[in-house]
């Protein structure tokens, strides 16, 4: 295996908060792998959890988290080194600040470094239909290194609940992430 990797998760006040939940205990089962898992979760994000999952248990992770405006945060500056960032779930607001260089908090600040420092930004973006807009947004990110990875579940794993519907996202945002998962493979055995 090689070098652990270090990862950032921005949670933002879209709805999915079952994504973030569901990627950030697939990131306590990884743990072999990672060096440091820092959390930022935007005040609607903390919201949205309340409201959707009924608790507030984002406390109880054992990662390091840090204030929305917290620009002292070691993933503020490239020269902390961490290798991804995962936005999960991504609001259209937030895309919109990333796309055009609006650093205006801890979020879009870290996704600034992590995109001009060529390293890996997944933005799971989750509202539906697309404006264009957001579709000139998501193109804008893309085009600056980032992925679009949209929170759309796949079925073909034959889930059975909404957390396993989730987890189909989130074992996409796995595998792009660069980190090894046992998950459904498609046609494998």
């Amino acid at each position: 295996m090689g070098k652990k990797k270090k990862v950032i998760v921005a949670v933002t006040g879209a709805s999915g908060s079952v994504y973030a939940k569901l990627l950030l205990d697939s990131l306590l089962k990884l743990s072999g792998q990672i060096e440091n898992v820092g959390v930022v979760m935007s005040d609607n994000a903390k919201e949205v959890w309340r409201f959707e999952l009924g608790n507030e248990d984002y406390d109880k992770y054992p990662f390091a988290f840090y204030p929305k405006m917290d620009f002292n945060a070691p993933f503020a500056s490239g020269s902390a080194k961490y290798d991804t960032m995962i936005i999960i779930p991504c609001s259209m607001g937030t895309l919109g600040r990333i796309a055009h260089g609006i650093s205006n908090d801890l979020i879009s600040r870290a996704a600034d470094v992590v995109l001009k420092e060529r390293r890996k930004l997944i933005a799971v973006v989750r509202d539906t239909p697309f404006s264009l807009i957001h579709i000139n947004n998501m193109k804008i990110v893309t085009e600056a290194g980032g992925i679009i990875c949209p929170a759309n579940p796949s079925f073909y794993s034959l889930p059975k609940s909404i957390e396993e519907v989730a987890q189909t996202v989130v074992s996409r945002v796995i595998d792009l992430a660069g980190l090894e998962q046992d998950s459904y493979r498609w046609n494998e055995e």
